[in-house]
């Protein structure tokens, strides 16, 4: 049952957990950043083909999907805060030496452990945020949560741009010390007892048998892929050819439009938390796969730079509005009083095969067919998403106080 509370009254304020993550968050997409632009031209460094260079990438997320269970595990039987503790220290110490690599290998396997890591501390960072975040304000939590991931993002490749200029290898030593500060700041600042999240869960953990029973969060695992295929798959990864096969400079053109996305999302996030706490987590799901169905979807049809932009800021818009509701309501499933290692990462896992999935067949669509027929693949992935949440899913936002 979606866990119940009072509307009424002034909201409470974001708990000291949630902006001790959100900093966090802040220097890991930052270091993220460094390193993202310069990595396959790294392993490339070492003599390999372009597909062994890219395939760098590629097990980074399929080190994140293989994990993600056993995360979850984690996540139930230790605790959040120590298996977060523990997955930014692989990242920091896996990513610090690939600065030290002598061969493609090196920089193969330690991505690989990199991804094991990362989603031991993302899994790990919605199981506090869920037990940490007051039921009234988890939309406006996730959100600031997100806010602080997407500006990393953003500043990240800057500031990286300006580190390359010192070789290849000081962004991954830069990035492994700053995500190594991030655990020492969690470490530092989380360790006193206050809090919901600090407090032992009073009932036995969710199981995945239990949640996937459960309409809304069935409906929560196709907008979660949807939202990894369309948001962060075929966008990131298909985006840039489209560009640069279509408009004089692609790679401008390609920036941009991604630059432009990340602004919509943004500018959304300010507001739709708070949206999804106010009028409920259904309609903002709802409108956000509705934007991203209609202007995702429609990408290849883009003629002009302006009107790319202009797709790219309301896709974008779709992701923000979409976000902060999703993660809100699987906290409702969840609740604050148990674990949910197993359904979060189950929910993570579809995400991620979103994202790996969407740049091999909207890529191949893409060659075959064209980047409109390529695109509108992403409008129909999530309009079926759309759809099963018009159909199945459930409002988990309710005005009156849980009795448990």
């Amino acid at each position: 049952m979606p866990e119940k509370y009072d509307t009424s009254g002034a909201a409470p304020r974001i708990p000291r957990t949630i902006w001790v993550l959100t900093s966090a968050a802040f220097i890991i997409a930052l270091g993220y950043g460094f390193i993202a632009p310069i990595l396959p031209q790294f392993t490339a460094s070492f003599g390999v083909s372009l597909a062994a260079a890219g395939a760098v990438v590629s097990v980074f997320a399929a080190a994140r999907l293989i994990g993600a269970p056993g995360a979850g595990i984690l996540v139930d039987k230790l605790g959040s805060r120590p298996v977060y503790i523990a997955g930014l220290l692989i990242v920091a110490v896996s990513t610090f030496l690939v600065a030290f690599a002598q061969a493609y290998w090196h920089v193969f396997a330690l991505r690989f452990i990199a991804g094991f890591g990362s989603t031991m501390f993302t899994l790990s960072a919605q199981a506090l945020i869920v037990r940490a975040a007051p039921p009234t304000i988890r939309g406006r939590a996730s959100a600031v949560y997100a806010s602080a991931f997407l500006l990393g993002n953003i500043v990240g490749p800057i500031i990286g741009a300006l580190l390359a200029s010192l070789g290849f290898r000081i962004p991954f030593a830069v990035y492994g010390i700053g995500v190594g500060i991030a655990a020492l700041t969690v470490w530092v600042f989380t360790s006193t007892p206050r809090g919901r999240a600090a407090l032992p869960p009073k009932l036995p953990p969710m199981r995945f048998a239990d949640a996937i029973t459960l309409p809304t969060y069935q409906s929560l695992l196709t907008s979660g892929f949807a939202n990894g295929w369309a948001n962060f798959g075929a966008r990131v990864a298909v985006l840039p050819l489209f560009a640069a096969s279509v408009f004089a400079n692609g790679a401008a053109a390609s920036g941009l439009a991604l630059t432009a996305f990340a602004i919509g999302t943004a500018v959304t996030l300010q507001f739709s938390g708070r949206l999804a706490d106010q009028i409920g987590r259904k309609p903002l799901i709802i409108a956000g796969l509705a934007a991203t169905t209609v202007f995702t979807g429609s990408l290849g049809l883009a003629t002009s730079l302006w009107s790319l932009l202009l797709m790219s800021v309301l896709a974008g818009v779709g992701g923000g509005l979409m976000n902060p509701a999703q993660q809100a309501t699987l906290a409702d499933t969840v609740g604050n009083e148990r674990s949910g290692g197993k359904a979060l990462s189950a929910f993570q896992m579809t995400m991620d095969a979103g994202q790996i999935c969407a740049p091999l067949v909207v890529g191949t669509l893409a060659e075959l067919y064209g980047f409109g027929v390529a695109f509108a693949s992403c409008g129909a992935v999530t309009l079926l998403a759309l759809i099963v949440w018009l159909l199945r899913g459930q409002e988990t936002r309710t005005p009156d106080k849980e009795t448990a």
